[in-house]
C-alpha cells in the first residue's frame, strides 16, 4: 500500500481483522496522516462534522468541537495506528517512484526514489487527491524578496505580526486561515479569482455532558453519526440539479452574505455568477467577517506578475507585500503523479488515461491486475464524508482479495468492457449534475472532463461496492508449482536494486 493517510489506515485495519496481515504500507514522509499531517496552517479544520470524520469501527466520542481542528484529527489517526498495531506495517521515509507488473509471476515490483525494490502480489494506491500543491503560473513568482509559500507548506517560522500579507486564492484553505492571520497582520490583501458560495458552519464546542453521554452510551454517538450522514445525503438533489434544492441552498448562502457584509460593493464582489454547488460550497463562521475588517482588502483583478516587492494585477496596480501566501489548491486531477505505473504488456497508466483518469468504481483499471486505488477517479464528494467512501472501498478491496484467494487466482484483471460501461454511465450522469455547469473547477481536468466527483449518492456507491463480482474480472490460475508470496512467509519482500 502506498500512503499512510486515512485510506491506508482503514485498509490496514481490515486486512489485519480479516487475517490478511502480510502487508506493508510505504509512506514517503516521516509520519502518518497524509493531508492532515501536511496542512498545518492557522485555523486548519475539517469541513465535515467531526462525528462523521472518523472510522465507523473507531468512533471517536470526545471531539472538542462540532468541526474538528487539524491537530485533533492527526492525533486521532495516530491513536488508531497505535490501537490497531499498524505502525509495525509502515515504512516511513519511503517514496515510490514506479511500479511494474510481471504477468507471468503475478507480482508487482515497486521501485522507490532511493532505488530499493519491493515485490508484492497486490498493489494499492492510497495517496488520495490532496497531496500535491498547485502553484499558479505567474511571471516572476520566484523573484519575490520576502517569504512566500503555499498554504499546504505553512512557514510557522515567519512572523506575520505587523506585516502586509498578500493571499493569492480564496477557497477552502484560505477562508480558514485568513480570519486567523488578519488578527495579527497589519494588512491582508486577498486576491480573489472568483467568489464562492458559502454557508454558515455553525461551529461550537461540545459540552462535557455530551461527550460523557457518548462515551457511556456509544450507540448514541453511532446514531448521531448516521443522522449526520442522512442529513448530508439528502442534500444531494442540490448537486443533481433539482431547482428547488438549489434555490434553498442559494437562499441560505445569500442570507449569510447579506447578514455579514454591509458594503454593497463588497457584497456584489462576493456573489458568484454560477449555480450553487458547481464549485465547492464553502463553510465558515468568520471569513466574511474577516473581509469586513479595516485591515483586510479584497482584490478581484487577477494577478499578472510577481516582482521583488509584491504583486502586479492584470489592471496594472502594484500591491506591495512583505509576505505572499499561495492558497491555490492542489493538483487533484493528476492521479498518482509522479509515479510511473506499468501494467500488462508494459502499458503505462498515464498512457491509458489520455482523456482523463478513470477506473471501475474508482478502484480498478483494466490492464493493471491486482492493482487498486483508494479515493481514486470519480470518488470525491461534494455533499458528504469521504470517510464513508473510503470504508466502502476498503470493503470492496478486501472482498476481492478473499475471493481471489478462494479461487486460487494468481491475479485478477478488470475486463475492459466493464470499465468502459461503468465510466460511460458515470460521465452521462455527471453531464446533468451542477458540476458540469462551469467551464473550470478543481473537479475537472484541463479538457473539461469531470474526473474527481462521484456522480450519485453515497448510498448508491455503498450498494455497488458492498460485494465484489469476480465475473467483472479476468482471473489467471496459479501454476501448480507456485505458492502465494504470503504462503512463503511475507506478502512483501524487498531487495536493493542493482
Amino acid at each position: 500500500m502506498i500512503g499512510a493517510g486515512f485510506s491506508g489506515l482503514c485498509l490496514g485495519y481490515h486486512l489485519v481483522k480479516t487475517g490478511l496481515a502480510d502487508f506493508t504500507i510505504l509512506e514517503k514522509n516521516d509520519g502518518l496522516g497524509g493531508t492532515w499531517r501536511d496542512n498545518t496552517y492557522p485555523g486548519a479544520a475539517c469541513d465535515v462534522p467531526s462525528i462523521s470524520y472518523c472510522f465507523s469501527f473507531a468512533q471517536k466520542t470526545d471531539w472538542s468541537r462540532k468541526w474538528s481542528p487539524q491537530p485533533e484529527i492527526l492525533d486521532y489517526m495516530e491513536q488508531c495506528a497505535d490501537d490497531f498495531d499498524l505502525r509495525r506495517h509502515i515504512r516511513f521515509g519511503v517514496e515510490v517512484a514506479a511500479a511494474r507488473f510481471d504477468e507471468r509471476a503475478g507480482l508487482w515490483t515497486v521501485t522507490t526514489t532511493d532505488g530499493d525494490e519491493f515485490e508484492a502480489e497486490y498493489l494499492v494506491s492510497a495517496v488520495g487527491q490532496l497531496h500535491r500543491p498547485s502553484m499558479p503560473s505567474v511571471d516572476g513568482i520566484d523573484t519575490f524578496d520576502g517569504p512566500s509559500f503555499h498554504s499546504a507548506a505553512w512557514r510557522h517560522d515567519v512572523d506575520l505580526a505587523g506585516k502586509t500579507v498578500a493571499v493569492v486564492g480564496n477557497a477552502a484553505s484560505a477562508i480558514q486561515f485568513i480570519p486567523q492571520i488578519a488578527k495579527q497582520a497589519a494588512e491582508v490583501v486577498v486576491f480573489q479569482r472568483s467568489p464562492n458560495w458559502m454557508v454558515r458552519r455553525n461551529d461550537r464546542t461540545y459540552t462535557d455532558n455530551e461527550k460523557a453521554r457518548w462515551a457511556r452510551h456509544p450507540w448514541r454517538a453511532k446514531l448521531y453519526r448516521w443522522w449526520t450522514w442522512f442529513v448530508y445525503e439528502i442534500q444531494f438533489p442540490a448537486f443533481a440539479g433539482w431547482k428547488r434544492a438549489s434555490a434553498l441552498y442559494r437562499r441560505l448562502a445569500t442570507a449569510y452574505l447579506e447578514e455579514a457584509i454591509e458594503d454593497p460593493a463588497l457584497r456584489e464582489a462576493l456573489t458568484p455568477d454560477y449555480p450553487v454547488g458547481a464549485r465547492r460550497i464553502l463553510i465558515s463562521d468568520d471569513y466574511y467577517e474577516a473581509l469586513a475588517r479595516d485591515n483586510v482588502r479584497l482584490v478581484t483583478d487577477g494577478v499578472r506578475a510577481v516582482d521583488r516587492s509584491g504583486l502586479v494585477t492584470a489592471g496594472g496596480e502594484h500591491v506591495d507585500a512583505d509576505v505572499i501566501v499561495y492558497a491555490t489548491g492542489f493538483r487533484t486531477t493528476e492521479f498518482l503523479v509522479p509515479m510511473e505505473i506499468e501494467g500488462r504488456g508494459g502499458v503505462r497508466l498515464r498512457d491509458s488515461w489520455t482523456e482523463g483518469a478513470e477506473a471501475y468504481l474508482g478502484l480498478s483499471v483494466a490492464g493493471f491486475p491486482n492493482f487498486f486505488m483508494m479515493y481514486g477517479p470519480n470518488t470525491n464528494l461534494g455533499h458528504n464524508s469521504i470517510i464513508f467512501m473510503i470504508e466502502c472501498q476498503t470493503a470492496y478491496i478486501v472482498d476481492c482479495l478473499r475471493r481471489a484467494r478462494a479461487a486460487d487466482a494468481r491475479w485478477l484483471d478488470l475486463r475492459p468492457e466493464v470499465q468502459r460501461r461503468f465510466n460511460d454511465e458515470v460521465q452521462r450522469k455527471l453531464g446533468s449534475r451542477v458540476w458540469a455547469r462551469v467551464e473550470r473547477s478543481w473537479y475537472k481536468n484541463a479538457a473539461g472532463r469531470i474526473t474527481n466527483n462521484w456522480s450519485s449518492t453515497t448510498f448508491e456507491y455503498w450498494l455497488r461496492t458492498r460485494r465484489a463480482d469476480l465475473a467483472d474480472y479476468t482471473l489467471a490460475a496459479r501454476r501448480t508449482d507456485e505458492r502465494p508470496v504470503s504462503d512463503a512467509g511475507a506478502a512483501v519482500s524487498a531487495r536493493k536494486a542493482a
